[in-house]
């Protein structure tokens, strides 16, 4: 605690004055914390809730890298040998200047003697104010820019260095920073951006996101087991007795109406938000299970419950699987994209289910799940919405590629398992059958007449978006889910 003080003191966040007439404090309290490497950590935070907008703050967005930019910049570095190194900025939010006129009750502990009356005076940002992140970014991005970092148009969490020498990318999610390059070139840039801030020197970064990194030079895996292991153990689950699949073949759950029941309320969307983060990070397999739970957040039964009790029964005979990228092997694949619909499967609203996926380093960086918005009259429409949706997710992809300076293929396939689809992409023809189509869904037209994307039909069995789309048997299941790169560490 005394540690925390001294930090603020030594950042000059604050200075003790009198609280002028008609203003308010916002309140403070202590928070503490075992690191995962042992350390004790104890943070004075702003109770940020208290904040009044148009007085405590005004603009709040601040962006942080994309979890499908991580795996993209993973893969590359697989692909190409790139060296990594990071850093870890101490007490991140503390640089961050506050345009706002902003006041805090003195911490529990540390009251000023004599000068009990007295308030803190914020002058820089403190952790659990509500522009902290906001602040910071922009100290973060101005301070970067001096050392020649261009920022992304892509995605604003990654800037890239470019000299004769080479090229040096650095990923920033919050404090914690990636660079990754040519060895001297990325440990040099690195050495001038602790110069700039106090940073803990990670060295060869082995966790990022929760996500264990192993690297060898030539194969990176990504995995979540540290954090799957915690979540069994908070429900209950360590032990459970494995399911094959993380849900029943066939199984749609169907909404309910009655009354809300608070308490397992509580606990189911705990148990989803829980679910949600392996997802989104290293967990495609669960991406269909999961985001089809998550539609009964807002009125769970118990049998919902269940359900979501059963994708971590699955997690837990699978809790060592990997999220492989491969290096050399995987150079002459390039991006490559799958997608794929099932058409009206909603039985309420008869919405179809869209599955799409991005492989790059024989690994999956991109996945979606999702209901579609609107309805299909035919599995050919679904298809095709589908097929426009995941088009843009591969020019995304490709212009990401171009802003980091890497060749890029052209055009970048999709394989889709509707003949019907590709046809439509392929030829601007309206008639009866598709006029309808909402006009942004013709996008895809666009892309293949440029040459953006080239279309290939692929069997059903064959297509591994297929497993973001409904519940699949056993067999078929664990075929594609080695499609996506997952494998038992």
């Amino acid at each position: 605690m005394a540690d925390e003080i001294d930090a603020l003191k030594s950042r000059q966040v604050f200075e003790l004055v009198e609280l002028p007439k008609n203003r308010k404090t916002i309140k403070g309290r202590w928070v503490y914390d075992i690191k995962s490497d042992g350390r004790k950590r104890a943070r004075f935070v702003a109770k940020g809730f208290s904040q009044v907008e148009g007085i405590d703050f005004e603009a709040l967005f601040s962006p942080v890298v994309r979890y499908e930019s991580v795996r993209f910049v993973f893969a590359l570095a697989a692909l190409f040998g790139w060296y990594m190194t990071a850093v870890d900025v101490k007490t991140a939010f503390l640089y961050g200047k506050l345009d706002e006129e902003i006041y805090m009750d003195q911490p529990e502990g540390f009251v000023a003697k004599g000068q009990e009356r007295k308030v803190y005076r914020l002058h820089r940002a403190i952790y659990g104010l509500k522009q902290a992140a906001r602040a910071w970014w922009l100290e973060l991005e101005k301070s970067v820019r001096k050392l020649g970092f261009k920022r992304l148009h892509s995605d604003s969490g990654i800037f890239i260095y470019r000299d004769q020498e080479g090229v040096v990318i650095m990923v920033a999610y919050v404090d914690d920073i990636i660079f990754f390059g040519l060895k001297v070139l990325a440990d040099q840039k690195k050495k001038e951006f602790m110069r700039v801030w106090e940073c803990r020197d990670l060295g060869t970064p082995t966790e990022f996101l929760s996500m264990t990194i192993q690297y060898d030079g030539n194969t990176i895996k990504l995995d979540q087991t540290k954090y799957l292991e915690k979540v069994l153990e908070r429900f209950g689950m360590a032990n459970a007795k494995p399911a094959r699949t993380p849900m029943v073949e066939g199984y749609y759950p169907a909404k309910y109406e009655g009354p809300n029941n608070a308490v397992l309320t509580r606990k189911y969307q705990s148990v989803i938000g829980s679910l949600l983060y392996l997802m989104l990070g290293t967990r495609p397999d669960i991406a269909y299970a999961v985001t089809k739970m998550a539609q009964h957040c807002a009125n769970p039964t118990e049998e919902h419950l269940s359900k979501a009790l059963y994708i971590m029964k699955y997690l837990v005979g699978t809790r060592k699987y990997s999220l492989v990228f491969e290096g050399r092997k995987g150079l002459g694949q390039g991006l490559e994209s799958y997608t794929d619909s099932d058409y009206a499967q909603d039985p309420t609203h008869r919405l179809s289910q869209t599955g799409n996926l991005v492989l790059l380093a024989s690994g999956a960086v991109s996945w979606k799940s999702y209901t579609q918005k609107s309805i299909a009259t035919s599995s050919t429409e679904a298809e095709y919405m589908a097929l426009s949706d995941c088009a843009k997710q591969v020019i995304w992809l490709r212009i990401l590629l171009k802003e980091l300076g890497i060749p890029m293929q052209v055009p970048v396939p999709i394989y889709v398992d509707n003949q019907g689809a590709i046809f439509n992409a392929s030829n601007p023809v309206q008639e009866h059958r598709t006029k309808h189509i909402d006009v942004r869904y013709h996008l895809i037209r666009q892309y293949v007449e440029n040459e953006d994307v080239s279309l290939f039909y692929i069997p059903t069995d064959d297509n591994p978006a297929d497993i973001f789309t409904k519940p699949l048997g056993r067999v078929k299941f664990e075929l594609f889910r080695k499609s996506l790169g997952l494998v038992f560490h």
